[in-house]
């Protein structure tokens, strides 16, 4: 039997260009002599659909789109995605289904049994776990289909009572596939192919496991989809941030003398040291740098939006979002304002014209000190003669983040927000100034990942002007400034952000790494109490394991560790 796997991006309540792309491929796997062609969690509405559906006419759609894409399931074999309703009045009204099409009808369902209630996963809020489990008997093979998260509870400490493979082996299933939408992160790639190999040596069949590609705004998921046989080797493995298409021959003993050779043998991949070195090796700063990629284009083009704006000060953090920027949209179609005040040096101004240089997009310089200084003048009456703050440095971000919102809205272009994960973290930003935009793209992003992303993109040639990667970071918004005026050095910022945000990390085990413990303790105040900033932000593409945003929730009035 020769089944095919298409690693596809999908877009949410798209189903016309959902249902296209599915008919697509089912074509194209007839035209490569497939049996079978597998498509991915949810593909027909897009993962995650959220709260869309709650909308009856949302999974009539769903509906209406399986009974179109039938009809092209007529001499192979269809497994595909989507929503069905519970027939039963008990429990949530729907389950997350793999729907078998052979013969242009619907041949089987499959529900999906663990359902993920953690991190970006929000499911059990929409459907109903399976209670019944039962192999797919097709052209003299028992399929065990199973549904992402089905397969991820080979642990120690297992998140679920109950496997739905348990069920399905006492079957005597002669292989296993399995669809998926699984999240993107630096570390995924490795559990991902972990949990694959753990489920195919405990039950002793080989996986097909096929994975969606694409961004839904902050999450990006990366295809990866692999093939393994019964000896827990890979045998096959699609592109990563790319839609794909294999063809793979399972021939009858293909899970005990597998004849397909192996890319990688049956060997557990170590994962990454806890430490925040692994984040900036050249493996993980490649991965993020694609991913953020596909993220600003997703958005992009899912959106309907055509062209990008970004304030850009000769910094760092702006420097490399324009660099991603133009080579997610084209150059010519991301625009950079240049700002300076009385207080921004001359290299800046100099180091940002260079990088647009370099980059051949268009960019624009508009001073700010007149705008400011109005500001300044009208609001004397109110400040008197109180000495300079805090106050009158925002009110420099704040005049910037006008200028370009009201460029934004004249041209129509969507504003990237600059800000990092350390300045995020730290509430390191100013609100309705440096913190505005309608995506951020580094807001998952430690300023030591940013730094290597620049050295990441100037491998083959200098695109970000050297200066800028090696001059000491400013907000520039008062004479002299320099970032470390108000936070600690970067590298041990973010050793002791990424300890608590991603590790969930508390203060005795940060500081029994050596750290001081008034430091450590000064910086979780300053992570926990600025929570309220955070919550107004704008959407962050997503790239780790832990990221601001839907995966993250907490209370603005907490007192823990503030």
């Amino acid at each position: 039997m020769k089944i095919a796997l298409a690693q596809l991006n999908y877009h949410i309540g798209n189903f016309e260009s959902n249902t296209a792309k599915i008919i697509d491929g089912i074509k194209r796997a007839k035209s490569e002599g497939a049996d079978l062609v597998v498509f991915s969690e949810l593909s027909i509405c897009g993962y995650p659909p959220r709260d869309f559906l709650e909308f009856d006419d949302f999974i009539n759609k769903c509906y209406a789109a399986v009974d179109e894409i039938k009809v092209h399931a007529d001499t192979i074999g269809v497994i595909v995605g989507g929503p069905q309703r519970n027939k039963t009045p008990e429990g949530k009204d729907l389950f997350n289904a793999a729907w078998f099409l052979y013969e242009g009808e619907i041949k089987q369902v499959v529900h999906k049994t663990l359902l993920p209630t953690y991190d970006v996963f929000d499911e059990y809020r929409y459907f109903e776990p399976a209670y019944d489990w039962h192999v797919v008997a097709f052209k003299g093979q028992k399929i065990a289909l199973t549904i992402c998260e089905d397969i991820w509870n080979l642990t120690d400490a297992p998140l679920y009572r109950v496997s739905p493979m348990d069920k399905l082996i006492l079957q005597q299933p002669d292989l296993m596939i399995n669809i998926s939408a699984s999240p993107f992160d630096y570390n995924q790639e490795v559990s991902r192919k972990n949990i694959v190999r753990e489920n195919v040596l405990k039950y002793n069949l080989p996986m097909l496991y096929c994975n969606c590609v694409g961004s839904q705004t902050e999450i990006v998921f990366d295809g990866g989809s692999v093939v393994y046989d019964a000896k827990g080797n890979l045998v096959q493995e699609l592109k990563y941030f790319e839609e794909d298409f294999i063809v793979v021959e399972v021939a009858e003993n293909f899970g005990k003398n597998s004849v397909a050779p192996a890319i990688d043998p049956s060997v557990k991949i170590e994962d990454a040291a806890a430490t925040i070195d692994h984040l900036i090796d050249t493996k993980a700063i490649n991965k993020i740098h694609d991913a953020l990629i596909l993220g600003i284009r997703d958005y992009f083009s899912k959106m309907g939006f055509k062209k990008a704006i970004l304030g850009s000060s000769g910094g760092i953090d702006s420097a490399v979002v324009l660099a991603l920027a133009c080579e997610a949209l084209g150059a010519e179609n991301v625009r950079a304002v240049l700002m300076p005040s009385q207080y921004s040096s001359d290299h800046s101004v100099s180091d940002a014209e260079q990088l647009s240089k370099n980059l051949g997009n268009p960019y624009d310089i508009v001073p700010i000190k007149n705008i400011y200084d109005a500001f300044l003048t009208e609001l004397k009456p109110i400040f008197k003669d109180l000495p300079f703050s805090v106050a009158e440095e925002n009110t420099q971000s704040r005049t910037r983040g006008n200028l370009l919102m009201s460029i934004s809205n004249k041209f129509g272009y969507i504003l990237l927000n600059t800000s990092n994960k350390s300045e995020l973290s730290t509430g390191y930003g100013t609100l309705y100034g440096d913190m505005a935009g309608g995506l951020s793209v580094l807001g998952d992003t430690y300023k030591v990942q940013v730094y290597a992303l620049a050295r990441y993109i100037n491998r083959n040639k200098e695109i970000i002007p050297d200066n800028i990667i090696t001059k000491a970071p400013s907000a520039e918004l008062r004479p002299g400034q320099k970032d470390t005026d108000s936070l600690p050095e970067y590298d041990v910022l973010d050793k002791v952000l990424y300890q608590y945000i991603e590790r969930r990390q508390g203060p005795k085990e940060i500081i029994a790494m050596g750290v001081d413990e008034a430091l450590v303790k000064r910086i979780l105040k300053l992570v926990n109490t600025n929570e309220y900033k955070r919550n107004q932000f704008c959407p962050i593409i997503r790239v780790s394991s832990k990221a601001f945003g839907v995966g993250r929730r907490m209370p603005i009035v907490g007192k823990y560790l503030s």
